[in-house]
């Protein structure tokens, strides 16, 4: 019951408890106390996950550290950086990997310059990512599509109220419209236009333990031919819960979760085997020290 629960706020986060009572065919009261139970314990989060494009964020890129010495340091210094979404020491050939996300060419190559520099560091290696085909934010459901709206159409109450998405997915309007200084009704209009313009899209987070991961890899993949058609196959393989193209050392970048390593080898087999995939390295994640979804977005 908490599961089928959970992948109905993965699929809307502000779905109210009758509409989950219908979808799920439990009582509206135990509905409530579950989730109630779930987010209280930490289990489940419901956030905002804010388009890259309407929080100014244009360029994506994977980036391992080779590292002299032991990798925690370097991960720390590394998670430190606020463009930097994901950081974790790997069983890889290089001893941290990290998500960055910037507004463009010249703020991703200060961030590079930033990994760089940190002490342990020898070199790194960049991923360039051109399409994000699917987001670790929602592992049963494929990428939400690009937001109708871009950073230029939002004024400062749209920004404050992504905003507060991010902490809160489900806060009420009323609450928000104390928060904004608006009206319910303004504030609600103003909510579903973010929604239904996919600027920010409401789910929700679960902890790998809840969902039974014990295990988590990255993989690049080379492919000969068809690297789109490669990277929408590995978005529909059980465990995949991260898709990437680019250019770079890889064509496709992915990310395995898994119950335990029988089934993480499976996944990253199947990876290996689909058709076009010429070649593949592996990393294992043996400390993810950093997993951030949300974005700096000014309000003023």
């Amino acid at each position: 019951m908490d599961a089928g629960l959970v992948r109905e706020l993965q699929r809307d986060g502000r779905a109210s408890f009758q509409a989950l009572s219908e979808r799920t065919g439990v009582s509206r009261e135990a509905v409530r106390a579950r989730v109630q139970r779930l987010l209280e314990g930490g289990r489940v989060r419901i956030v905002g996950i804010v388009s890259p494009e309407v929080a100014g964020v244009a360029s994506l890129a994977h980036v391992s550290l080779d590292i002299a010495g032991a990798a925690a340091p370097v991960a720390r210094v590394a998670a430190a950086r606020r463009a930097v979404r994901f950081v974790s020491c790997t069983a890889g050939p290089r001893g941290v990997v990290a998500d960055v996300r910037a507004a463009g060419p010249e703020a991703l190559e200060r961030e590079f310059a930033a990994l760089r520099r940190a002490p342990g560091v020898r070199g790194i290696e960049v991923f360039s990512c051109t399409e994000l085909v699917k987001d670790a934010y929602s592992p049963e459901l494929p990428t939400v599509g690009p937001s109708a709206l871009t950073a230029a159409d939002l004024d400062a109450v749209d920004r404050q109220l992504l905003a507060l998405l991010q902490e809160d997915g489900r806060a009420s309007f009323t609450l928000l419209a104390q928060r904004v200084g608006l009206s319910q009704p303004a504030t609600r209009a103003r909510v579903l236009r973010l929604l239904e313009a996919r600027a920010v899209y409401v789910t929700g987070l679960v902890t790998s333990e809840a969902l039974g991961v014990r295990e988590a890899a990255g993989a690049g993949l080379g492919v000969h031919s068809g690297v789109r058609e490669v990277a929408r196959a590995a978005a529909g393989l059980p465990g995949v819960n991260y898709v990437a193209l680019g250019h770079g050392r890889f064509d496709v970048v992915c990310g395995v979760d898994a119950p335990n390593r029988t089934e993480l080898l499976a996944g990253l087999e199947a990876l290996r085997a689909l058709e076009g995939v010429v070649r593949s390295e592996s990393w294992v994640h043996l400390d993810i020290v950093k997993e951030s979804y949300t974005y700096d977005l000014p309000t003023s």
